[in-house]
């Protein structure tokens, strides 16, 4: 191995598998924040609402829904993927490969991204809905008006440190064949002893990382009015 490798050098043995690897990483977590926002967000709006004492109360309904939400993040990832291996099946018809990875991926991103969903709404002044209701304002109207304007910024906040996490997952499915920077780095870096392509690849996570925080952060900042 030579451990005096430059980047460039890298990228030119490497360039196919590199951007590939890229490729797979944001497929992956791109279709995991979609499923976070499309599914997480009315989950955790439901777990909100239903709560003792808010506009919608079943204590019933937001037991089943809390003890489903923390059982699955309570799942250690790893163990998630090779458990949800018949159900990644059925659902893509392979349990290898970035979609099949994308399974548990977007399951455990509903559940978090539901739980701070719900902690974002729960910031939210109860005045705020009390005054709505006595506009009278319907339901809908108060969720979509009201509570996720308030909660705009928390909002963007928490699917900030949800991508963020998804990234972090996204480098164990590997074991799925899902592949991804995470996945490069432990195969070409780690399992051939070129410790200098595993470094190059931790920092590109980190820019990745860095660049999601910033972005997510600004984006806040901007639509924060209070």
């Amino acid at each position: 191995m030579d451990n005096t490798r430059t980047f460039t050098e890298m990228m030119d043995r490497y360039q196919s598998e590199i951007w590939q690897a890229i490729g797979d990483t944001f497929t992956m977590v791109g279709i995991s924040i979609a499923a976070a926002v499309l599914i997480g967000l009315p989950l955790g709006t439901l777990l909100y609402l239903t709560k003792k004492g808010q506009l919608y109360e079943n204590l019933y309904l937001a037991g089943v829904l809390n003890s489903l939400v923390n059982i699955i993040r309570s799942f250690p990832f790893l163990l998630l993927v090779v458990f949800l291996i018949p159900f990644t099946r059925m659902v893509v018809g392979t349990s290898i490969g970035t979609e099949a990875a994308s399974v548990p991926l977007s399951i455990i991103a509903i559940a978090y991204y539901a739980r701070l969903v719900e902690q974002a709404l729960l910031d939210v002044p109860r005045g705020v809905v009390e005054s709505a209701r006595s506009m009278g304002a319907s339901g809908l109207q108060i969720v979509f008006r009201f509570l996720y304007v308030e909660a705009r910024s928390g909002l963007v906040l928490g699917l900030t440190t949800s991508a963020i996490s998804f990234i972090s997952y996204s480098t164990v499915v590997g074991i799925v064949g899902g592949g991804g920077i995470g996945d490069f780095a432990i195969r070409y870096g780690y399992q051939r002893f070129e410790t200098d392509v595993m470094v190059y690849m931790i920092i590109l996570m980190i820019i990745l990382v860095q660049a999601v925080q910033f972005t997510g952060s600004l984006i806040s900042r901007l639509i924060d009015k209070r």
